[in-house]
């Protein structure tokens, strides 16, 4: 691992230290340098990193089941010990219990993450195999003037409409939609169901 730089306290790199490791380390010496690394010393960091980075790398990858995501993880799993190692209370446990309920939860939430992600796109999938996600924007430029979908999109809330118009004028897919907002994908299919539910009623009630 290479030495830390940056105003933020981020190490630079985790990567240039190769894999070598400290076989056996005192409990005393890991709270040393992860006490060391709450004052910003690199060079405690960067022990820290070697004596403990195998057992962190087997337990993240014993989770996610996936070596290039073991990795990545692993790496957020060090730069979350080196923001929070100034946190870090020996009297409430061990250093390396500590870093290693850390590495745990990262990996946790990878899975859950993932696991979450397919789940909401195969979802989306069987939600919109019956209908096209443009066949109510159809009906309506078809039917109506531009100043009665004006009107009723005047209607929606500001988040409904933005989501609206993305998908059922722009074109834009739910997930495309999600990107271009910046929200979960889940918060993007709300808006956009209730927002197509209010277009509806207003463009029904305008005929």
């Amino acid at each position: 691992m290479s030495r830390m730089a940056g105003p933020d306290r981020t190490p630079a790199s985790l990567t240039g230290r190769g894999s070598a490791v400290v076989s056996v380390a005192r409990a005393d010496s890991l709270i040393d340098w992860l006490q060391a690394s709450g004052r910003g010393d690199q060079d405690a960091f960067a022990s820290l990193y070697d004596a403990v980075s195998s057992r962190v790398h087997g337990l993240v990858l014993r989770v996610v089941r996936n070596p290039a995501q073991a990795d990545e993880v692993t790496q957020e799993v060090f730069l979350d010990i080196w923001r929070q190692s100034a946190r870090f209370d020996p009297q409430r446990g061990s250093a390396l219990s500590w870093m290693l309920t850390i590495a745990h939860r990262r990996a946790v939430d990878r899975v859950r993450s993932a696991q979450a992600t397919t789940e909401r796109d195969s979802a989306w999938v069987a939600e919109n195999q019956d209908t096209p996600h443009d066949s109510t924007a159809e009906r309506a430029e078809r039917s109506l003037d531009a100043q009665r979908v004006r009107n009723a999109l005047d209607a929606l809330t500001d988040t409904q409409r933005g989501a609206v118009e993305l998908a059922y004028f722009g074109g834009y897919t739910h997930t495309e939609v999600a990107g271009l907002l910046d929200i979960p994908l889940g918060t993007a299919k709300t808006r956009i169901r209730d927002g197509l539910i209010r277009l509806r009623d207003s463009l029904g009630g305008a005929r």
